[in-house]
């Protein structure tokens, strides 16, 4: 901070942080030098205000049929800025222009799901997550891509042949399932005998 004028019994301290408490000491100097400091003042909390940072690594994915999860980096409780702190998602369909909002009134929460059975597998969604308290609504975050659950394969392997390799192993090779938005992504195969 600024050296105040000796003459000066009261400063103004700015640039603080919303919802924190702080306390202060004061020092006296001259020109020979900076003295003891005083004792601390009192804990003091600035006073709550809308939240301005907005929540990072917004993403997603992955889940069950029908269901759209959104995840994202929550904001530390020194830029939450208040009480009533939690956060808002907003996401619609890609090319929609209609935004569907929900509200997370939760701290610690990092997820949400949303689930309908009109969500197609594997569709594109833009996602935005924002913050509130008990002042306000704060920031969104920019838009993300997230894409909804996906459904199991509805195609089957073509191509299926066998070949005797010894009296106990046969070799059993197929075609794999070419990715698409209707088959998703295939992590494995599983191989059954009749």
């Amino acid at each position: 901070p600024e050296v105040i004028n000796g003459r000066t019994h009261k400063a103004t301290v700015v640039d603080l942080s919303p919802w924190v408490e702080y306390e202060f000491r004061v020092v006296a100097s001259n020109s020979v030098g900076i003295g003891e400091p005083s004792r601390p003042s009192a804990l003091l909390k600035t006073k709550a205000a809308v939240p301005v940072v907005a929540p990072t690594n917004v993403s997603g994915g992955g889940g069950s049929r029908s269901e759209l999860v959104i995840t994202w980096e929550p904001v530390p409780e020194e830029l939450q800025n208040g009480e009533g702190f939690g956060y808002i998602i907003m996401f619609r369909p890609l090319g929609s222009t209609t935004w569907t909002k929900a509200v997370v009134a939760s701290v610690e929460a990092s997820k949400y799901v949303y689930r309908n059975e009109s969500v197609t597998p594997l569709s594109p969604f833009e996602v935005k997550v924002g913050v509130y308290n008990n002042e306000g609504e704060g920031t969104l975050s920019s838009i993300s891509i997230v894409y909804s659950g996906e459904d199991e394969p509805q195609i089957a392997p073509t191509g299926a042949s066998a070949l005797s390799v010894s009296a106990a192993e046969v070799e059993v090779s197929w075609q794999p399932i070419a990715w698409n938005r209707h088959t998703g992504r295939v992590l494995g195969y599983e191989v059954r005998m009749p």
